[in-house]
C-alpha cells in the first residue's frame, strides 16, 4: 500500500525515518512546497519523496502530523478520502500551551476534519528519537500502540507496524484506545514499553555475593 506523510515536523520526520530505515517508499509534504523539504530529507531520499500536499494524501495509507491549530488548514480542499486510511498521529499540544478538546480526543476531531476516511490512532505517543533509533533493543521489540474502530484499516496499520518492527498492541476502539495515548492525560502516553521475549535472571550465587 502507497503512504503519504502530511506534515514534515519532529513526528513526521521521525515517520519518514521509521520508514526508511524498512526500506519502505513514501511521499511527504509540509505546509510550503517539496523544494524546501530537499535539503531536510538528505540521505532518507529517493525513498523518501517530497511531493505537494495533494499528492502524499493521495496514497492509501496516509499520516497527519501537524502543529494542532494548522490541522483544519493541513485537511482543507483535499479531495475526497473514499474509505482510505488516516493515521492520526496529533496530540492537542503547541508549546508552549496545552490545548483542550474536551469533550472530544484529538482522534475525534481529526475524523471529523476527514469525515469519508478510516481513523486510527497511532505514531503519536513516542518521542521521535524512540521512533528513529531503535525499534528493538537486545533483541526486544519496542511497542507501538494504535487503535480505531475499523478492523480492516487497523489490521493494514498492524502490518505497518509490524514491518517497522515495532510490536503493535490494539488497544481497542478510537475514543477509548485514543485516550489511553493522547498527551497530555492519557496514561500511556510517554511510556516507553519493550516487550521482552525472555528475562535474564541472576545466578543466586551472585545475587548473595
Amino acid at each position: 500500500m502507497s503512504i503519504g506523510i502530511l506534515g514534515a515536523g519532529k513526528i513526521g520526520r521521525a515517520f519518514a525515518h521509521a520508514l526508511f530505515s524498512a526500506g519502505i517508499r513514501a511521499k511527504i509534504a509540509n505546509s510550503r512546497d517539496p523544494l524546501s523539504l530537499t535539503s531536510a530529507l538528505g540521505e532518507l531520499q529517493p525513498l523518501i519523496t517530497p511531493v505537494d500536499r495533494d499528492e502524499a494524501a493521495s496514497a492509501d495509507i496516509v499520516l497527519v502530523a501537524v502543529p494542532w491549530s494548522k490541522l483544519p488548514t493541513a485537511f482543507a480542499g483535499l479531495p475526497a478520502w473514499k474509505n482510505r486510511i488516516v493515521i492520526d498521529a496529533n496530540n492537542p499540544v503547541e508549546t508552549p500551551l496545552i490545548h483542550s478538546v474536551h469533550p472530544l480526543f484529538s482522534s475525534e476531531v481529526v475524523a471529523q476534519l476527514a469525515p469519508d476516511a478510516r481513523i486510527v490512532k497511532a505514531f503519536n505517543y513516542l518521542q521521535p528519537h524512540q521512533m528513529v533509533a531503535h525499534t528493538q533493543l537486545d533483541g526486544h521489540k519496542r511497542v507501538q500502540f494504535y487503535a480505531g474502530d475499523d478492523k480492516h484499516a487497523k489490521a493494514d496499520v498492524a502490518a505497518l507496524i509490524d514491518e517497522l518492527g515495532f510490536l503493535g498492541v490494539d488497544l481497542g476502539s478510537l475514543r477509548e484506545g485514543s485516550r489511553l495515548i493522547q498527551y497530555p492525560g492519557g496514561v500511556l502516553a510517554g511510556l516507553d514499553l519493550i516487550k521482552a521475549d525472555h528475562i535474564r535472571r541472576p545466578k543466586l550465587h551472585n545475587v548473595l555475593r
